[in-house]
This record gives C-alpha cells, sequence and structure tokens, in this order.
C-alpha cells in the first residue's frame, strides 16, 4: 500500500508533536490546523517565553511545556514523537541535530540551516539516525502548484528554458526581520521560494549564480546592514535560465511564470496562502485560467509527514531537498559580496516531487489571535512564512 492509499485511511494512532518556537508562524498557521489532520496532535511546547507557555497550552490543552534551555531533557522525556520546529534560521542545527540523535522525528521550517556546512551536518545526523527529517515546503502539497509541475512534465508547454518570479512584501520594521542582518533578510528568508520553484519547474539543479545584485532603502526604515530588495540570475543546465526578484520593502505581490517553446504557466499569488492560487496557461495564442480552492498548506504538509512516520515511508521534501536551496541561496549570498558570477559545486538532487501521492487537500483554517507574537508584513494579504 502506497502513500497515497494510508493518506485515505483513519489512523489510530496520531504522532505526538512538540512546537519548538511559538512565534507568528507556529502560533498563526501551524497550531490551528493540527486537530483536522487526523493523524497529528500537539503534546508539548518549547519556548522561552512563560506568557506563551501558560497561554497556548491552556489554548490547545497541551500537559507538557519546556524552556529552550530544557531541550534535552525534553527529547528524553518521552512526551512527543517529533517535534515542529520554528524558530529562526540560524538556530536550527541546534536543535534538529540533537532530536535525530535523540530517535525524535522532526519537521522544520526552511531554510534547512544558513549554510551549507551546517546543512552538511545536520544530514550526516539523519543519515545515523532512525527519525525521519522534513524540510516544511508547503507548496510540495499544494494543488495549484502540483498541477502546474504536472502540465509541465506532460510536455504540452513544450521545452521550457526560463523562469521568471517576482516575490515582495513589506517588513514590519518591529519585526526581528528588520534588525537581524542579512541571516533574516530576503535572501535567506524568502529565497526558498523562487530558488525551490525554479528546481521543480526545470527538474534540475543550478550551476552558477550569474549575478546577484542588492540595493538598500534607508526609507524603508529597516537596517541598513543588509539589502532589502535582490535581484537574482541563476543558470541552468542546458542554458536554461532563472530570474527573480524579492524584497522587504515592496507592495505584497508573488508570482511566478515558466516559459517553453510552445506555451507557458503562470501562478499568481504563487508563494502565499489566504487566498485560491491562479493558475494562467497559454499555449500559443490559447489562454486559459484557473483558480485553485485555498488549502490549509500547514496542515497538509504535517498530515503528509505524520503518515510518513506512521508508516515508515521517506518524505520527499527531506534533508537533501533543504541542503538543495541552501547550496543556491549561500551562492546568491556570495554574489551579493564578491559582485562576481558564483560557480557552484556540482549536486544532484536523488529524487522530486511525486504529484501523484502528495496532493493535500484540507480546508483552511482562521487565523487565531496571536500571544506576544505577530505576522512580519504591514500589508493585509497574508504575508508567507519560512
Amino acid at each position: 500500500m502506497g502513500l497515497k492509499e494510508v493518506l485515505g485511511l483513519s489512523e489510530e494512532k496520531k504522532i505526538r508533536y512538540a512546537i519548538v518556537g511559538l512565534g507568528d508562524i507556529a502560533q498563526e498557521d501551524m497550531m490551528p490546523g493540527v486537530a483536522h489532520t487526523g493523524n497529528s496532535e500537539i503534546t508539548a511546547l518549547i519556548t522561552s517565553d512563560p506568557k506563551k507557555a501558560e497561554e497556548l497550552s491552556s489554548k490547545y490543552d497541551v500537559e507538557f511545556t519546556y524552556s529552550y534551555e530544557q531541550f534535552e531533557s525534553a527529547l528524553r522525556s518521552g512526551n512527543f514523537d517529533a517535534i515542529y520546529l520554528a524558530t529562526p534560521n540560524w538556530r536550527h542545527a541546534e536543535f534538529i541535530i540533537p532530536a535525530l540523535q535523540a530517535g525524535i522525528h522532526v519537521l522544520t521550517e526552511k531554510p534547512l540551516e544558513v549554510s551549507t556546512e551546517k546543512c552538511k551536518e545536520i544530514l550526516a545526523a539523519e543519515k545515523v539516525s532512525q527519525a525521519k527529517l522534513m524540510v516544511a515546503y508547503r507548496l510540495h502539497f499544494e494543488p495549484a502548484t502540483l498541477n502546474t509541475i504536472e502540465r509541465i512534465r506532460s510536455g504540452e508547454l513544450g521545452r521550457v528554458r526560463f523562469f521568471s518570479s517576482n516575490f515582495a512584501q513589506m517588513v514590519d520594521t518591529t519585526n526581528h526581520r528588520a534588525h537581524s542582518g542579512a541571516l533574516a533578510g530576503p535572501v535567506l528568508d524568502m529565497g526558498p521560494y523562487p530558488v525551490n520553484a525554479a528546481r521543480y519547474i526545470f527538474e534540475d539543479e543550478p550551476i552558477e549564480v550569474v549575478s546577484a545584485v542588492g540595493t538598500r532603502h534607508p526609507e524603508s526604515g529597516l537596517d541598513q546592514d543588509f539589502d532589502d530588495t535582490i535581484a537574482v540570475t541563476l543558470r541552468f543546465p542546458e542554458d536554461r535560465l532563472a530570474q527573480f526578484n524579492m524584497s522587504y520593502f515592496g507592495n505584497a505581490t508573488s508570482s511566478f511564470i515558466a516559459i517553453g517553446d510552445k506555451g507557458s504557466v503562470q501562478l499568481e499569488p504563487a508563494y502565499m496562502f489566504g487566498k485560491g492560487l491562479v493558475q494562467t496557461v497559454s499555449i500559443g495564442d490559447d489562454k486559459s485560467s484557473k483558480t485553485f480552492k485555498n488549502t490549509d498548506h500547514f496542515g497538509g504538509e504535517l498530515k503528509y509527514f505524520s503518515a510518513c512516520i506512521l508508516n515508515d515511508i521517506a518524505p520527499e521534501p527531506d534533508g537533501e531537498e533543504g541542503f538543495a536551496d541552501v547550496r543556491v541561496l549561500e551562492g546568491i549570498m556570495k554574489a551579493l559580496e564578491t559582485g562576481k558570477l558564483v560557480a557552484l559545486e556540482p549536486f544532484t538532487r536523488s529524487r522530486r516531487i511525486d504529484p501523484s501521492t502528495q496532493e493535500m487537500t484540507l480546508r483552511a483554517v482562521s487565523t487565531p489571535e496571536l500571544v506576544d507574537a505577530k505576522n512580519p508584513g504591514k500589508d493585509v494579504q497574508k504575508q508567507p512564512k519560512n
């Protein structure tokens, strides 16, 4: 029995999760959707904010709470089977590695880490662990995204040779992203989306960062020690190109277009959630559009991961998928620093998205009131989360 079949079955056993890091993404997006997965439950919270621990444990009827400093003892407690990790990017390895070593499964937000060196440490821990590691690429389970991949693979667009994307949001100047430098800047925070999209559109890995140009806007109110707006060009094998812009200082937008020699496909919004995704396909002069229903991206990916654990199936967006993106993001950071082309070390991905088994269609959930946290964006429209 494959994953598609087991996802359709009710599970007598549920995977027990500890939520590590109770910022906006955990509170606003993941925690509200856990109950309707049918195969997952929250049994522990890990945070160093006593108010969050008290109020959220009461709200979700969670018995066990721990501080970050108590993480090692929490791993030995037997009170959870897996963690959902939503700490800042540069604190991922700190929690992933000891969890895997303790046999605790890990669903971590992206990027996997902030450097390939840290990613390799995580991959080494994953290799010798009996526990599973999945990176939270929620769009790998989203119906419009998967349908787009299927249409490209069908060949109806011809050979896709060009990918273009725009991704922007107005970051609130009180958010930590405005004051944590490049490690919390657009490259690592927003970059995983267009980089990952280009990779699954081409089903290949980029060979060089042709260029990366960044600008800083004093009027944004953001600290001026990192680039708030960045334009990138990547070269893939067979002279295919991916170009994208990302910004912390622009009206909320997210879209991409993939262009082949017979047609093109566009998604808008491509990376945000909270509304239906519109897919526009052009074949020659014929154009058609379809709006895909908004779904619960976070509950969907959690349901998938829990099913993988319960049925001992390797999840698709694994540690290697996380490394594949960080490999490129690291190259972009280097290109920004040097102003030069950056050749990327050869890499081959051993696995790709399988649309036939990964589609999740859980209904969207309501946004709850947050405790000592808020969305990073100024805009009313739902902002992307990492």
